[in-house]
């Protein structure tokens, strides 16, 4: 699949169809919360097949110096193994390749660690010389 990858914020339609096609219905609970963190992140990707239909999107906050945070990286479920996360992770890493630290939480699942892995992050307790600990309060 070709994919074109831009900074971009989709419009409210595609990105809560986008969303929901991946079961994050946290998200589309509340459509206006939803784009307000898009707007506010430090940017937004989109990526869109050769017809142009949201296929995937990553959103980055970060202070562009030395923590760039991967908050939502997610890709339509039947564009899966096409490339298009690949797309998504190398434009962020190009973004970020002058920043110390690129960090993101997501679930536990071996086929996500496998695709982070591939693109040189670590899992935090396999840190060397010596694991890390992360924290997290969610609400």
């Amino acid at each position: 699949m070709s994919v074109l990858v831009k900074q971009e914020i989709p419009d409210l339609d595609e990105t809560l169809d986008l969303y929901a096609s991946v079961g994050w219905v946290s998200y589309t609970e509340d459509p206006d919360l939803l784009m307000e963190a898009l707007r506010n992140s430090t940017y937004v990707l989109s990526a869109r097949n050769d017809a142009g239909t949201l296929v995937g999107l990553a959103r980055v906050i970060s202070d562009n110096c030395t923590i760039a945070y991967i908050q939502d990286i997610l890709v339509l479920p039947q564009a899966h193994r096409t490339g298009v996360g690949t797309a998504l992770m190398e434009e962020i890493k190009k973004r970020s390749k002058h920043i110390r630290q690129l960090v993101l939480l997501t679930d536990s699942d071996h086929a996500q660690r496998s695709f982070y892995e591939a693109h040189g992050m670590t899992e935090v307790h396999d840190v060397e010389p010596q694991p890390l600990r992360s924290f997290v309060r969610l609400l």
